[in-house]
Formats: C-alpha cells, structure tokens, sequence
C-alpha cells in the first residue's frame, strides 16, 4: 500500500524567523504534537509542544535551535516504516520530503494506522494462532513452513511479546487445517498459547486501533 495519498499540505511550515507567539498560536489551534519549521524553503525539524511552551514568546523559533527535532520520512518510505518513525519519535504529525529535501506535506499518524486496519490481517476471514518458543529457537521460514504445508495460508505474523529466554508470535492464518496445524507446531516443540478458530484476540486488537483512530480524530 502506497500512504502518498495520505501527504497533506495544507499547513505551510512556520519559518525560523517567526516569533515563538505564532508558533504557540498554532499549538493552540491544532491538535498536533510538533510543528514542522523551515529555513529558505529547506525543512529544518520539528519543534513540540511541550517545548514550546516553555519558550519566550518574543523570541524568534531560531533562539531555540538546538530544540529541533530532524525526524522525517521520504514520500518513497513504505507505509510500515512511517508507521515505526512514528512509534519512534512520539509523534502524531510525520514531515515528508521528496528526493531532493524538499518539503512535501506531512502525514497524520490516524491515517496510518488506517492502513494498518485495512490488510489482510485484519479484513481476511482466518484464526488467530498466538506460538512461544525460545528466542533463540523460532525461525520464521519455519513458521510459513508448518503453516503451508498443512494447506493454509499465512495472512500475516509479529512478535507480540519477547523476553530474554521466549518469544510469542502471533500468526493469522486461513481457517483450513487449524488441527493439523496446531498438531505440527507442538512437534516442532512450539508451545500453543492460544489456538481458538474464534478471532477474539483480533477483534479487541482492532477495536483498539479503531478507538485510537478516532481518538486522534477528534
């Protein structure tokens, strides 16, 4: 999935000569965590609103440099990867540039998450299947492997908990041969956290996606 059609431009942004003032007006009027700033045209960072607030209003955002935040992504960046900078910065506005720096727009983070609820994953009919086995032992190759060979389909597959010693994946696969496949994985040694043909565990991850959407929405 291609999130270009999600850039938005609508909000140009504030250049390092604007007074401090504006940018806290702007925090006040919007909903967003940081406000990209820009240098003759150039994308320079962002600045949150946490730190905003804390500057003198009558100074210029320049005074305050060193506060800039250089997260971006290129309008190339695959959607899960907007999605990890997003994670990565605590963010809920991501800066896009194009090949050649320029500034493009920006994504919104419910958006994002958007497309996360539109794959496979989540609209394909399937079961969820949650395996443990020791962080060192599981091998995804592995995992397709048992899957498919018991004539199903894997939808999709992450890492849904990890300590030093384990690890828990969490599968959604195609509802044929779930007895089989449970069967294979315990003699591959892997232990059955949860194996139920009912979509429990993918209902509430939804849910809670779906919440957070429009949470950000408001």
């Amino acid at each position: 999935m291609n999130p270009n059609k999600f850039i938005i431009n609508d909000i140009a942004p504030l250049n390092v000569h604007d007074k401090v003032s504006d940018l806290k007006m702007m925090f006040n009027e919007l909903t967003y965590s940081h406000i990209p700033i820009e240098k003759d045209g150039f994308y320079m960072g962002c600045i949150s609103e946490n730190d905003a607030h804390c500057f003198d209003g009558s100074k210029e955002i320049n005074d305050f440099n060193y506060a800039f935040e250089g997260f971006f992504v290129r309008s190339t960046t695959r959607w899960l990867d907007v999605l990890e900078a997003f994670a990565q910065n605590s963010c809920n506005i991501m800066p896009v540039l194009g090949e050649q720096n320029e500034y493009l727009g920006y994504y919104e983070l419910s958006d994002i998450i958007g497309l996360f609820n539109e794959t496979p994953f989540f609209s394909e009919p399937g079961a969820v299947l949650i395996v443990e086995k020791g962080i060192h032992d599981y091998s995804f190759s592995e995992i397709s492997q048992i899957v498919e060979s018991n004539n199903s389909k894997l939808l999709g597959a992450f890492i849904s908990k990890m300590d030093p010693d384990l690890v828990q994946i969490t599968l959604k696969i195609g509802t044929s041969g779930l007895g089989s496949i449970l069967q294979t994985f315990r003699r591959y040694s892997y232990n059955i956290i949860s194996g139920h043909e009912e979509d429990a565990f993918l209902d509430s991850l939804k849910e809670r996606s779906d919440y957070l959407k429009k949470y950000l929405d408001l």
